[in-house]
């Protein structure tokens, strides 16, 4: 309380300070209500008896007390200037952390945030999973809740999506959304007009790059972006933006609607996993933040709203489209307007930057290893025999070799370090007592690169996530068969970048038809060469971006 009466102090005279109280107020209680409610998802879904057999593994089990440490104080001088952790990105802050501490250790509270438990144990994790029951807890996105939840109630009406919500809440909203978003028919009727902006992603690109090197500019990667936000608008909006052309009616609002995603993703990060006071104060991020969130709610609200009185119009007419031709936001409207634009707002939210990340380290991956680029275009040639050509409707079924590569470039680059979860009982994870309602910490990105888990880890080798049947175009299928088994990893549990179970990406269809389709495109179309050294690629925040400019060389082929 003594930094909250500070800053009454320092706040201005008069009406300042009321709405400085009531502002502060009102955050220390979302806080608060925050932590009851996530306590209350926990105690309503804990189980009373445990099996035997996990009663004595807990018995067996060492203290929780006993895990490894540091005190709070000795912690957090290692992020301070000059410290060994004070100029590391999340990845190298978890690489730094398991030299340091061992597979499993407690990170102690800081500022703004509670005890965390972290653990590099796919054991761990397959527990944690199996656990989690129907309704599973993943910490944080804390500002989204309260953007939702307190500062602007009143247009989410308690509608808040997927991205900050848990237990009852979570599992309504995911009960509407999974029947139109994921079944494959619902989402693959996207693909001609998916094509369609990445044949005007092949079109920008002829355009932009230099034409006496054939490279991409330095702000290449805000390219991408731009083509991702464009699919993930097709679904979302049922609209294409215009990003690529820059000649939309609706400009403005889209570049309104482009800033503030960009702002999102990076002032998240500060705000959810740095020490921060803005559950305290209204800090400049955090109200920057807030800004971002209004731009995107009410840009997103707009394109709904207008898809709204065109499908009454439609109606009026007697103009109604057959069930199994209706888009996602028309079946999203009709069971309530605001889950449509909710879920339009999550889905670009979620779904820009994780797309943007996945393609530039396929592109990276496909550019340094170029007997895979010319297998995987010898593949995309047999379903788009010309450049232009349309795809078939079953054509990305006949493509398995890019589903492999695309999984090796998300192994090799993956778009996160991990996942969290708050096991709902008392578990025992690396031998240790875990208390439910510990927040946890599952990192993955340090065993993609370790042949404990994966075999030859540090090379390229899609052929590790082809099944059995899909090596028939190789001279000798059996020891083709046998070799892809041999680089499987050793535990599935290793490997989930859309994450596990009930919780599991809600946008992977969309995500892997967006890439799927654009990667094969690109490939038709283009050589891929990157002639630039690819360490520290990527930087890790609240996910992996890329960190060096992506001056790809594109050359036409025939």
């Amino acid at each position: 309380m003594l930094s909250v009466k500070a800053n009454f102090v320092t706040a201005r005279k008069g009406g300042s300070i009321t709405r400085n109280i009531k502002a502060t107020t009102s955050r220390l209680l979302a806080t608060k209500q925050a932590q009851l409610y996530q306590q209350s998802c926990v105690s309503k879904l804990s189980t009373e008896n445990q099996p035997t057999d996990v009663a004595l593994e807990w018995q067996r089990a060492r203290p929780f007390s006993e895990i490894p440490k540091d005190s709070a104080l000795k912690f957090i001088s290692k992020f301070l200037p000059g410290g060994p952790y004070s100029k590391l990105d999340f990845s190298q802050l978890a690489t730094a952390m398991l030299k340091d501490y061992g597979p499993i250790f407690l990170m102690p509270a800081m500022p703004g945030r509670p005890s965390i438990l972290v653990t590099h144990n796919p054991d761990d994790f397959e527990n944690l999973f199996r656990n989690e029951g129907a309704w599973p807890i993943r910490p944080f996105s804390e500002a989204v809740r309260y953007y939702r939840n307190k500062l602007r109630a009143d247009f989410f009406e308690g509608v808040e999506g997927v991205i900050a919500t848990h237990g009852e809440q979570w599992s309504s909203f995911r009960t509407i959304i999974n029947p139109i978003l994921m079944k494959p028919k619902n989402v693959n009727m996207y693909i001609s007009k998916m094509a369609q902006v990445n044949q005007e992603f092949v079109d920008r690109i002829r355009l932009i790059r230099n034409p006496d090197t054939l490279e991409m500019p330095d702000d290449f990667k805000e390219y991408l972006q731009r083509w991702a936000l464009e699919s993930v608008a097709i679904v979302a909006l049922d609209k294409q933006l215009g990003l690529l052309r820059d000649d939309s009616e609706n400009s403005s609002e889209v570049l309104k609607l482009f800033s503030a995603l960009n702002d999102f993703m990076e002032l998240s990060f500060d705000l959810e996993y740095k020490p921060t006071l803005w559950r305290v104060v209204a800090t400049p991020k955090f109200r920057r933040l807030m800004r971002a969130m209004d731009d995107i709610k009410s840009v997103t609200w707009k394109f709904v709203t207008e898809a709204v009185r065109k499908l009454e119009v439609e109606k009026q007419q007697g103009i109604e489209q057959p069930e199994h031709k209706k888009s996602v936001l028309e079946r999203l409207i009709k069971r309530n307007d605001r889950v449509a634009a909710v879920m339009a707002m999550d889905m670009m939210m979620a779904g820009v930057d994780t797309t943007t990340s996945l393609v530039a380290g396929a592109l990276f991956c496909l550019a340094k290893n170029p007997e895979k680029q010319a297998r995987l275009r010898a593949e995309v040639m047999r379903v788009l025999p010309r450049k232009n050509s349309k795809f078939a409707a079953d054509a990305l079924n006949n493509i398995p070799y890019l589903r492999a590569c695309l999984k090796e470039s998300l192994r090799v680059y993956p778009i996160t370090i991990g996942n969290m979860r708050v096991p709902q009982n008392d578990l025992v994870l690396s031998g240790y007592r875990v208390p439910k309602g510990t927040l946890v910490s599952m990192i993955f990105s340090t065993l993609q690169a370790n042949e404990r888990y994966f075999a030859r880890p540090l090379e390229y080798l899609p052929e590790r996530w082809l099944r059995s049947g899909e090596e028939d175009h190789e001279p000798n299928t059996a020891a083709a068969t046998k070799c892809a088994q041999s680089l499987k990893p050793s535990s599935p549990f290793v490997y989930l970048p859309f994450g596990f179970g009930p919780r599991i990406c809600v946008g992977r269809r969309i995500s892997e038809l967006e890439v799927e389709a654009g990667i094969a495109r690109l490939v038709r179309n283009f050589n891929i060469e990157f002639n630039y050294p690819t360490d520290n690629a990527f930087k890790s925040v609240l996910i992996n971006m890329p960190n060096i400019p992506l001056r790809f060389k594109l050359t036409d082929i025939d």
